[in-house]
């Protein structure tokens, strides 16, 4: 009963900030458009709910720029400064309402990460894949990106133990608080290492190649 509660306002609140934000959704997309071309949305396939595929959606925040070999430039160097006003306000996360409306992602639950990451999950990490993923989670609001891997694993699986509405709500409010002071949000060029042969910009946000 308390899933069906949870999928319920699922709908209710991406539906309505669907409408509601549809004008910043709009103005964003001009921007996006005007300062980088198109495409405007970036996709990309993230493991969902059993690990099962779908496509998220964000506003693009990067350039698709190459160098004189044909090599992806450094995420630092193809970022552009509304891309970083997007990423410090979440704002480019907004189009995953419509993940959340169409029941690939939730409000709150682990942030859904990289296919390529699955074969190399511990069962432990796996279980971080037995709910749907979250436009937010425990672990962003305990450090996001500036925390390592293993510790945003280990938040994951210990809000999936712990679950209950009051606790989604307890995250959202803490989400609220933190996007608004604009804290958590690492530099371009902070590194993660994953797996010890797994580096990442900027954890998965910086995982970006539009298209």
């Amino acid at each position: 009963m308390r899933r069906a509660v949870k999928r319920a306002m699922d709908i209710v609140a991406a539906a309505t900030g669907l409408v509601v934000l549809a004008p910043v959704m709009v103005g964003v997309a001009l921007a996006v458009r005007i300062a980088m071309g198109p495409p405007v949305l970036y996709r990309q396939m993230r493991p969902g709910y059993r690990g099962r595929p779908f496509g998220i959606v964000k506003f693009r925040t990067m350039r698709g720029e190459l160098d004189a070999d044909g090599r992806v430039l450094p995420a630092d160097k193809r970022i552009t400064p509304l891309g970083q006003l997007l990423r410090r306000t979440s704002l480019d996360e907004l189009p995953e309402l419509w993940n959340i409306l169409k029941g690939e992602m939730s409000f709150v639950g682990p942030r859904p990460l990289l296919m390529e990451y699955l074969p190399h999950y511990t069962p432990e990490q796996a279980r971080r894949h037995d709910v749907k993923p979250g436009l937010t989670g425990l672990a962003q609001v305990s450090g996001r990106q500036l925390l390592e891997f293993d510790d945003r694993f280990r938040l994951d699986v210990w809000y999936i133990d712990n679950w209950s509405l009051r606790l989604d709500l307890e995250i959202l409010l803490r989400t609220a608080q933190k996007v608004v002071a604009g804290e958590g949000v690492p530099p371009i060029t902070h590194v993660y290492t994953y797996l010890g042969d797994h580096p990442e910009q900027g954890a998965e946000r910086d995982e970006e190649w539009p298209g």
